[in-house]
C-alpha cells in the first residue's frame, strides 16, 4: 500500500505517577491500539510505591530512568499491539505536573547521537544529575517563602505567576537544589518538566516547556508569557533561563521524531512531535469542556479543571495558561489525597477489593447518619494541611473510629465535599445546565461517582470509549496541531460523553449543611507551614 492510500494515525503518550501508558488513534478518533506499563509491578527493580520514593522531611522523587525504561518497554508492547509505525504523522504527550528533571552536561549531543541498535535506558543510565522531585514533594516551604518575599508576597505571585508559592512547584525545588546540592545545580545542563524531558526523548535534542505546564512553575508571567525575572532571580541562579530555554504555545510543532525511532521502530522522518504537556493541561483539551461543565480527574491526586477566558488568580488553587485557544486560561484545583488515599484505606478496611468496599457503602445512606471524615495519608495541597485523620459524628463530636461502612462513605463523601466546597470558594457557580465530566483511573467506579453527584447535584458523564481524558487529549492534540500545521482537514470529532450518575431529588437538601460543617471542620486542621 504507498504512503498516500495509508490511513492516517496518531499517538498520544502519559507519563503518569503510577504507569505509563501509550494510544494510537485514526482520523474519526477512534482508539486503535493501546499499551501501559505499570512502574512497580513491571519495573520493580527501581523499588518504587505508587511509582515513587519517599525520602525525609517530605521528600518525594521518582528515578527518572525509569521513566526511560518504560518507554522502552511501551515501545516494544506497541509493537506485539500490532502497530504500524510508518503510519503515524504525530504524536504528543502529557505527563504528571510540577516534577523536574535534571540534565548533566553533555546530555544534549547524548541524545543526538543515539544508536538505534540499543535500548534508550541503557544509553541514557548516566544522564541524569539528580532523581526527580515530583509533584507530591512537600520539603520546599522555606524556599516557596523566599520566592513570595522576593516577588512582594503570596498574593503577588499569584498575580504574575498564577498561583502563590507551592512546595511541589518547580521553582522552589530549583531554588533547594540550588541550595542544597550546589554541585550538582553546577553540573546541571538543562532543566525539564517531566514533560518537555519525555518530549526530549522522542525529539533527540531538548524540547521546549510549553506555557501551560510552565506555568505550574511559579516562574512564568502567565500575562506576559515569559519567565518572570523576579522569580528566577529568587531561586539563586542569575543565568536560569538558559537552563529552562524559552517556553512555547502548547500547540507547537517542535520538529520531526528523532532518527532512533525511524531507524528503530519505522516511524516516517516527518512524523511531527507536538509539544508535550501536563496531565491536567491535556485533560482539559481532552474533556472539551464547555461553559458550566466542570472537569473532575480522579487519579493519584484528584483535579479539578475550569476553562477560563481570562485570568484572576484566587487565593487558593491555581490558574494555568490553557492548552487550547477555546480556553486561554485554565482553573485548576489540585488535592493531593486522590486514588492513593482511596486505596490504602480501602485496603484497612475490606482489603484488596472494590467490590467489598462498595458492599460497605451500600450498607449506608447518603449523608451517612451525619459521619464526616477527612482522610490526609499525605501533606494536602487544598487545603495546605499536614496529613492525619479526623472523625466526626452528627454532633460534631471528634471520633478515634467508627463502623467500616460508615467509615467507608465518610471518605468518599467528605473528599467531594471537599472538592465541592473549595470549587465555589474560587467562583465556580453550578446551575442547571452544570455537568461534572470525569475522568482518570477512579472514574470507572459507579458507587464514587454517583456520590460526586448528589455532593454537587449535578449530573456525572464520563467520555464513551475512554476513561483517560490526558492520554486522549495527547493523541487528539497531536492530530489537530497535525491538522493545522500541514492544512489537512480530518474527520474527527469530538468524544462523545454519556451520563453515569444522577443526584436524588433530596441531595442538595441532605449535603447543603454538610458543606457548611466542613467548612468549620477544616479550619481546625493544622496547617502546613
Amino acid at each position: 500500500m504507498s504512503d498516500e492510500n495509508k490511513s492516517k494515525t496518531f499517538l498520544g503518550f502519559d507519563f503518569s505517577t503510577q504507569r505509563l501508558k501509550a494510544v494510537v488513534i485514526d482520523e474519526n478518533y477512534e482508539v486503535c491500539h493501546e499499551a501501559d506499563v505499570e512502574f512497580d509491578v513491571d519495573l520493580p527493580e527501581f523499588r518504587t510505591s505508587g511509582g515513587v520514593v519517599r525520602g525525609e522531611k517530605g521528600e518525594v522523587t521518582a528515578p527518572t530512568l525509569l521513566w526511560v525504561k518504560a518507554l522502552d518497554m511501551v515501545m516494544d508492547r506497541l509493537i506485539v499491539a500490532g502497530v504500524d509505525f510508518s503510519t503515524i504523522e504525530a504524536l504528543s504527550g502529557a505527563a504528571q505536573q510540577h516534577g523536574s528533571v535534571w540534565w548533566a552536561k553533555g546530555s544534549k549531543e547524548r541524545l543526538k547521537n543515539l544508536s538505534s541498535e540499543d535500548f534508550l535506558h541503557t544509553q541514557l543510565a548516566s544522564t541524569f544529575m539528580a532523581d526527580s522531585p515530583v509533584w507530591m514533594d512537600s520539603s520546599t516551604s522555606a524556599d516557596c517563602r523566599a520566592i513570595e518575599e522576593a516577588v512582594g508576597g503570596p498574593e503577588e505571585l499569584a498575580k504574575v505567576t498564577g498561583s502563590r508559592a507551592y512546595e511541589r512547584f518547580t521553582g522552589a525545588q530549583i531554588r533547594k537544589m540550588h541550595r542544597t546540592r550546589p554541585r550538582s545545580y553546577s553540573a546541571t545542563e538543562r532543566i525539564s518538566l517531566v514533560s518537555s524531558f519525555a518530549c526530549s526523548l522522542f525529539l533527540g535534542e531538548y524540547a521546549p516547556i510549553d506555557l501551560a505546564d510552565g506555568s505550574g512553575m511559579n516562574l512564568l508571567d502567565i500575562h506576559s508569557m515569559q519567565w518572570c525575572e523576579e522569580a528566577l532571580k529568587a531561586c539563586g541562579d542569575e543565568k536560569l533561563s538558559k537552563k529552562l530555554g524559552v517556553p512555547v504555545p502548547s500547540a507547537t510543532v517542535v520538529g520531526n521524531i528523532s532518527s532512533y525511532f525511524v531507524k528503530r521502530y519505522g516511524f516516517k522522518p516527518d512524523c511531527k512531535v507536538v509539544a508535550f504537556t501536563g496531565d491536567n493541561c491535556s485533560a482539559l483539551a481532552g474533556l472539551r469542556l464547555r461553559s458550566g461543565w466542570v472537569g473532575l480527574s480522579l487519579g493519584t491526586s484528584d483535579t479539578l479543571l475550569l476553562g477560563l477566558q481570562e485570568a484572576r488568580a484566587p487565593p487558593a488553587g491555581h490558574i494555568l495558561v490553557g492548552p487550547t485557544s477555546e480556553a486561554p486560561y485554565m482553573a485548576l484545583l489540585c488535592f493531593a489525597n486522590g486514588s492513593l488515599t482511596r486505596q490504602s484505606h480501602r485496603d484497612r478496611l475490606v482489603g484488596a477489593s472494590w467490590e467489598a468496599f462498595n458492599e460497605l457503602l451500600q450498607a449506608t445512606v447518603r449523608g451517612n447518619m451525619g459521619y464526616m471524615g477527612i482522610y490526609y495519608d499525605t501533606a494536602e495541597i487544598v487545603p495546605r494541611a499536614v496529613s492525619g485523620r479526623w472523625l466526626y459524628d452528627a454532633s460534631g463530636r471528634a471520633l478515634d473510629k467508627c463502623a467500616p461502612q460508615f467509615e467507608a462513605r465518610a471518605l468518599l463523601e467528605g473528599q467531594a465535599i471537599a472538592r465541592r466546597v473549595h470549587a465555589e470558594d474560587m467562583g465556580f457557580k453550578l446551575d442547571s445546565s452544570s455537568r461534572v465530566i470525569a475522568t482518570g483511573g477512579a472514574s470507572v467506579n459507579k458507587e464514587l461517582l454517583q456520590i460526586f453527584a448528589d455532593v454537587f447535584h449535578t449530573p456525572v458523564y464520563v467520555q464513551d470509549k475512554h476513561a483517560n481524558a490526558a492520554l486522549l487529549g495527547a493523541a487528539i492534540r497531536a492530530a489537530e496541531v497535525w491538522s493545522v500545521h500541514t492544512n489537512t482537514k480530518l474527520t474527527g470529532s469530538e468524544p462523545s460523553i454519556s451520563p453515569v450518575a444522577t443526584p436524588y431529588p433530596d441531595s442538595e437538601a441532605i449535603y447543603t449543611p454538610m458543606l457548611e460543617r466542613y467548612r468549620q471542620y477544616v479550619d481546625t486542621i493544622p496547617k502546613l507551614q
